[in-house]
C-alpha cells in the first residue's frame, strides 16, 4: 500500500518528469500540496525535503521550492558509474523481438553496458510509466520501439524531457514522426508492395490483405499493398481488406477472414497477411475449413521469422533483418552515448532503412486459371 508520503513525493516527481515543472520553476506552496492530496504539512515537508537531497528540488530561502535543473546534474554530477541502456519493445516473449533484442544486447554488454529490457504492451499507460523510471534512473541512453506509431502519442514531453537531460534515444522499427528522431527501420511500404506483386505475378487477381493500422508499419504496408495492385492494374476489392488493432489482433482478423471465405466461396485466391503470425493464424483457419495452401489459397507473410520455417507449409514471407538491426542499434546508440560524455560531436548519427527481399517458400504457387 502506498504511504500518503510516497503519494506525495511521486506526484511531485511525475511532474518533474512530464515536464510540469521546468528547471528553476517554483513548485506549489506547501499548504497548495496539503491540499491538493489531504495531507499534513509534516507529510509534505518529508516528501520534499526527500526530493531535495536527491537533486530533484532546490529551496531558496524566503521564495520557496524550485525545480532543479536535472540537465546539469546529469551532464556535472553523474548519478551512477554503471553504464546503462534502456530497450523499450512492445512485445518482450513473442515472435521477433527476441532476435533484435539479442543483437543490441550482445553488442552493449560487448561494450561494457548494463542493459535493462522493458515492454509496453503496445499501451500508452504502460509506456508512460516506464518513461518515467528511465528518466528517473538517469540511464545512459535508450533504444525505444514506439508504441501504437500510428496514432497521436501522449507521451511526447518525456521524449522531450530525454532530449532536455541530453539523455540520447533512437527509434527502431518505427518512430513518432513529431520528433524527428535518429530511427532504424524497414522500407515498409516497398515491404507490402512485395508481398502484393508476388502475388499478381503469379497470376492472383483475388487477393486478401489484412493489416495492423495503429502502427506505422502496417499502414506502409497497406499503402504498398495497395500501389502493387494499381500499379499491374489489378482491380482492388475493398471488402478484401481487413484492418485491425492492437487489441482485436487475436480475434478479428480470423473472423473478418471467414467471413470472407464464406460469402465468396473459392473466388479467394491470395492472402497477404501483415506479418508471420498472423499468417500462422490464417492457415490455422484454412486448415480446418480443409483450404488447402497453396493449392487452393497463396499465403505471404511478413518479417521471415522462425514461425516461417516451421509451420507444415513453409512459408513465403518479407525478411526482415532483425538481429542486424539491433546489433546496428546498439552501435549507434553507443556512438552517441561517447559523443555527449565527451562534449564533442564527431559522431555522425544517421537513421538507417532496410530494404526488403522477398523470401519465397513453398505457401505461394501460380494460381490455376480455368
Amino acid at each position: 500500500m502506498t504511504t500518503k508520503y510516497n503519494m506525495v513525493k511521486r506526484a511531485v516527481k511525475s511532474k518533474i518528469i512530464d515536464g510540469t515543472y521546468t528547471p528553476n520553476q517554483k513548485i506549489s506552496s506547501e499548504s497548495e500540496l496539503m491540499k491538493e492530496f489531504g495531507v499534513s504539512r509534516h507529510t509534505v515537508r518529508l516528501a520534499i525535503g526527500d526530493l531535495v537531497l536527491e537533486g530533484w528540488l532546490y529551496r531558496e530561502q524566503g521564495s520557496g521550492t524550485f525545480c532543479a535543473d536535472r540537465s546539469k546534474m546529469t551532464n556535472n554530477q553523474g548519478v551512477s558509474s554503471q553504464k546503462s541502456i534502456a530497450i523499450v519493445t512492445t512485445y518482450l516473449s513473442d515472435y521477433i523481438f527476441p532476435s533484435i533484442i539479442r543483437g543490441a544486447e550482445s553488442r552493449l554488454s560487448d561494450e561494457g553496458y548494463q542493459v535493462s529490457i522493458f515492454s509496453t504492451n503496445n499501451n500508452h499507460e504502460n509506456e508512460r510509466n516506464i518513461l518515467e523510471k528511465i528518466l528517473s534512473q538517469q540511464f545512459d541512453g535508450v533504444i525505444v520501439e514506439p508504441t501504437k506509431s500510428a496514432y497521436s502519442n501522449p507521451n511526447i514531453t518525456y521524449y522531450l524531457n530525454l532530449e532536455h537531460l541530453s539523455i540520447p534515444y533512437i527509434m527502431i522499427n518505427a518512430y513518432y514522426d513529431e520528433l524527428e528522431p535518429i530511427s532504424i527501420v524497414m522500407d515498409d511500404e516497398k515491404g507490402g508492395f512485395l508481398q502484393a506483386e508476388h502475388l499478381i505475378k503469379l497470376g492472383h487477381k483475388e487477393i486478401v490483405g489484412c493489416f495492423k493500422t495503429d502502427d506505422t508499419q502496417g499502414i506502409k504496408r497497406m499503402k504498398g499493398f495497395l500501389k502493387a495492385h494499381r500499379q499491374n492494374n489489378v482491380p482492388i476489392n475493398p471488402s478484401y481488406i481487413i484492418t485491425y488493432n492492437t487489441e482485436e489482433k487475436d480475434t478479428k482478423p480470423v473472423e473478418e477472414l471467414e467471413k470472407i471465405l464464406i460469402e465468396n466461396n473459392k473466388s479467394i485466391t491470395g492472402l497477404v497477411c501483415y506479418n508471420d503470425e498472423l499468417a500462422m493464424k490464417f492457415m490455422d483457419l484454412l486448415r480446418m475449413k480443409n483450404i488447402k495452401v497453396p493449392d487452393d489459397i497463396s499465403i505471404v507473410g511478413h518479417d521471415d521469422s522462425l514461425l516461417a520455417d516451421i509451420s507444415e507449409v513453409k512459408l513465403t514471407s518479407v525478411m526482415h533483418p532483425k538481429s542486424e538491426m539491433g546489433v546496428f542499434a546498439a552501435d549507434t546508440i553507443i556512438g552517441l552515448v561517447k559523443s555527449r560524455n565527451s562534449n564533442v560531436d564527431t559522431f555522425n548519427a544517421n537513421s538507417k532503412i532496410y530494404e526488403p527481399e522477398l523470401m519465397v517458400r513453398s505457401s505461394t504457387k501460380k494460381v490455376n486459371h480455368l
